[in-house]
C-alpha cells in the first residue's frame, strides 16, 4: 500500500482496471459499486482516508470516485448505462504500466499506451492466486445457474411419463380381453391427470426474489421531484417503479446540474435503508449531475444501484 493518499489512489485506480480485466476473462458482471468496493478491499484506506466527510462518505472513497475520471479521460475506462467496462486500451494499460508509480505518472502526463503493447489474452494474476471477492461473487452466481436449468429440464420427465403410457396400454391390451381396453384407457387418463400438477410445479420452480412493498429514493432532491420535503421516503414522489421482468426498481427524473446525495429506503420508512456499496445504513450515495434526465436503478438482490 502506498504511503500517502495520492499513491494509494493510483494503486486503487490500477486495481479498478485489473478488476475489470479479470471480469472479462471470468465472465463476471460487476456494477460500478462492486468494482470500487473490490478496489478498496485490495488497497484499504489509511486512517486519513477512512475519515468520514459531512455526507457520511469516507474521504478515500470520494477521492477514488473523483479520480476515476482520469481513467475515462485516458480512454482506459468507459462509464455507461449498464456499468463500467474496460476497452482494449485499458486492457493494454494493465500490462504496459505494471507498477503504481509508472501507472500514476502515465495517467497524470496523459502518456498513451505504447503501440507495441498487445492486448493481454489472460488476466495479469497468477492462476494460483487467492480468489478475490469479485471472483467469488461470480463463482457463486454461476453455481446457482444449473439449479434453475435443472428445474427447466424437469419438464421433459413429465412428457416421458406420458409417452410411456401407450406401451403400458398395448401390453395390457395384448394380455387382456378387448373389454379391458377401455379400462386401460381410463387408467392412462388418470395417470396423465395426476402428472399435470407436476408439470405446473416444474414450470414454477424458478422463484422470483421477494420484493419490498415500496422502494424510495430519499435524498436532497426530493423537493425537486415534487415532494413536500427532502429526505422523506414516505411520499409518492420519491417512490420507484418495479419491473417484474428484470426484477429491478427504477426512477427517472429531470434534475438541474448539481451535486446530490441520497439513499434507498424501503417500505416508506427509514427502518431498512441502503447506501454506498449496498450497505445497510451505509454512507450516502453521491450523484454529480450535469443536468437533464437521470435514471436510477435499484436491485434488491444486490441492494445496490446503477445510475444512467
Amino acid at each position: 500500500m502506498g504511503a500517502n493518499t495520492a499513491e494509494n489512489t493510483n494503486l486503487r485506480l490500477k486495481a479498478v482496471l485489473d478488476i475489470l480485466a479479470e471480469s472479462v476473462w471470468s465472465g463476471a458482471t460487476l456494477n460500478a459499486g462492486e468494482v470500487l468496493a473490490e478496489a478498496i478491499v485490495r488497497v484499504p484506506f489509511n486512517d486519513h482516508e477512512a475519515e468520514l466527510l459531512s455526507g457520511g462518505i469516507p474521504r478515500g472513497h470520494k477521492t477514488l470516485t473523483s479520480a476515476s475520471a482520469k481513467l475515462v479521460k485516458a480512454g482506459w475506462l468507459v462509464k455507461g448505462r449498464s456499468g463500467w467496462t474496460i476497452p482494449e486500451d485499458g486492457l493494454r494499460a494493465t500490462v504496459a504500466f505494471p507498477d503504481a508509480q509508472a501507472f500514476g505518472a502515465a495517467l497524470d502526463a496523459g502518456t498513451p499506451v505504447p503501440a507495441d503493447v498487445a492486448v493481454p489474452t489472460a488476466p495479469p494474476v497468477k492462476p494460483q492466486a487467492k480468489k478475490t471477492a469479485a471472483t467469488k461473487r461470480a463463482a457463486a452466481k454461476k453455481a446457482t445457474e444449473p439449479k434453475v436449468a435443472a428445474a427447466d429440464v424437469a419438464e421433459p420427465k413429465v412428457a416421458a411419463a406420458k409417452v410411456s403410457a401407450p406401451k403400458a396400454k398395448a401390453a395390457t391390451a395384448k394380455a387382456s380381453s378387448a373389454a379391458a381396453a377401455p379400462s386401460a384407457t381410463k387408467s392412462t387418463a388418470k395417470k396423465s391427470t395426476r402428472k399435470a400438477p407436476a408439470k405446473a410445479a416444474a414450470a414454477s420452480a424458478v422463484e422470483t426474489l421477494p420484493q419490498p412493498d415500496a422502494v424510495a429514493i430519499a435524498g436532497d432532491f426530493n423537493k425537486i421531484l415534487g415532494a413536500p420535503e427532502d429526505w422523506a421516503p414516505q411520499y409518492d414522489e420519491a417512490q420507484m417503479d418495479f419491473n417484474p421482468l428484470v426484477q429491478v426498481w427504477t426512477l427517472t427524473a429531470e434534475l438541474p446540474a448539481g451535486f446530490y446525495t441520497y439513499k434507498i429506503a424501503l417500505n416508506r420508512s427509514w427502518d431498512e435503508n441502503y447506501g454506498a456499496f449496498g450497505a445497510r445504513d451505509g454512507a450516502n450515495h453521491e450523484l454529480n449531475h450535469d443536468g437533464g434526465p437521470v435514471t436510477i436503478t435499484y436491485s434488491h438482490a444486490t441492494r445496490d444501484i446503477v445510475v444512467g
